[in-house]
C-alpha cells in the first residue's frame, strides 16, 4: 500500500473531530481528532487493518471501502479524487478520462487564440504554451528565456519576483501546493515529479512544510490579484479546464473582471 495513502489517511483522521463524526469527545485525548479504533468502527473495519493500512503496509483496499472513508472522513471532492488516486482505484462515483495527443502547434494555437492571459501547464506544472498577454502578466517566469521548461511552482518559490508580482504570496502559494498535491497524485514519488518535489523542498523552507502538511484542494479559480512592475495592480478571474484529449494538460486563463 502506498506510503503516500497512509500519510494522506493518518492526516484526515486527525483532522476530524469526534463531534464531527457525531461521537461524544469526553475523557483524556492525546489527539482532538479521531482515534484508530473509532475511524474503524466508523468504517467498519478492524482496528488492525486500519493500523497496518495507516502504516503503508500491503494491505487491500476496495474502492467500496475507500467511499466510506471519505464519507466519514467527509473529504472534498478534491481530497476524494486524491485519496483514489494514490491507492491507485476507481472512483466508482465517477467515469476516467482517456488521454489522446495533440501537438505543441495546436496549444500554442488555443492559447493565442484568447484574448486574456492564458497559458498551459503539463503534469508537472511546466509552462507547454502561453500568449503574449501571459508573457506580459508574468514578468520573470513567462517573460523570460530560461535555461530549461519555465516551470510555475519554480518561479512561485525560487524566483524573487514572485513574492511581489503575486498579491498575498503566503496564501496563494500554499494553495497552489495543496492544488499541486491534488493533481499529481499517486504519481508524486515517480520521475520527473519525485525530483521537482524534492528540489523545491531543497530550496524553500515554505514549500517543504505546506507539501508535509499534506493539505489537498481543487483548483477551482476565483479573484486573482496581481501587483505588476509596470501596469500596477491588477484583478482577474481566473478559470482552469483540462483538454478532453490530453487530461493532464490544464488550461489556465486569467478573465478581466466584470
Amino acid at each position: 500500500m502506498s506510503h503516500k495513502l497512509a500519510e494522506f489517511i493518518r492526516a484526515r483522521r486527525e483532522a476530524v473531530t469526534p463531534a464531527m463524526a457525531g461521537l461524544p469527545g469526553g475523557g483524556r485525548r492525546r489527539t482532538p481528532g479521531l482515534r484508530r479504533e473509532e475511524l474503524a468502527q466508523l468504517v467498519d473495519v478492524s482496528p488492525t487493518w486500519l493500523t497496518w493500512l495507516e502504516q503503508g503496509r500491503p494491505v487491500s483496499a476496495s474502492a467500496k471501502m475507500l467511499a466510506r472513508l471519505a464519507q466519514v472522513l467527509q473529504l472534498s471532492t478534491a481530497e476524494r479524487a486524491y485519496l483514489f488516486e494514490v491507492a491507485d482505484k476507481a472512483d466508482p462515483e465517477h467515469g476516467e478520462a482517456h488521454g489522446g495527443g495533440t501537438g505543441s502547434e495546436e496549444l500554442a494555437a488555443i492559447v493565442a487564440a484568447i484574448d486574456a492571459p492564458a497559458y498551459m501547464l503539463d503534469q508537472q506544472w511546466n509552462a507547454v504554451a502561453w500568449n503574449a498577454p501571459a508573457a506580459e502578466l508574468f514578468a520573470g517566469w513567462l517573460n523570460v528565456d530560461p535555461a530549461g521548461t519555465p516551470n510555475q511552482l519554480r518561479f512561485m518559490f525560487m524566483t524573487p519576483q514572485a513574492r511581489t508580482l503575486i498579491a498575498n504570496w503566503p496564501e496563494r502559494a500554499q494553495r497552489l501546493v495543496a492544488e499541486f498535491r491534488a493533481d499529481v497524485g499517486r504519481h508524486a514519488d515517480q520521475a520527473p515529479l519525485a525530483g521537482l518535489i524534492a528540489e523545491l523542498s531543497g530550496a524553500s523552507t515554505e514549500f517543504r512544510h505546506w507539501w508535509g502538511a499534506q493539505q489537498v484542494l481543487g483548483r477551482d479559480g476565483g479573484l486573482r490579484r496581481f501587483q505588476h512592475p509596470a501596469q500596477g495592480a491588477l484583478e482577474f478571474n481566473q478559470v482552469t479546464l483540462h483538454l478532453a484529449r490530453q487530461h493532464e494538460v490544464k488550461l489556465v486563463m486569467l478573465l478581466p473582471v466584470s
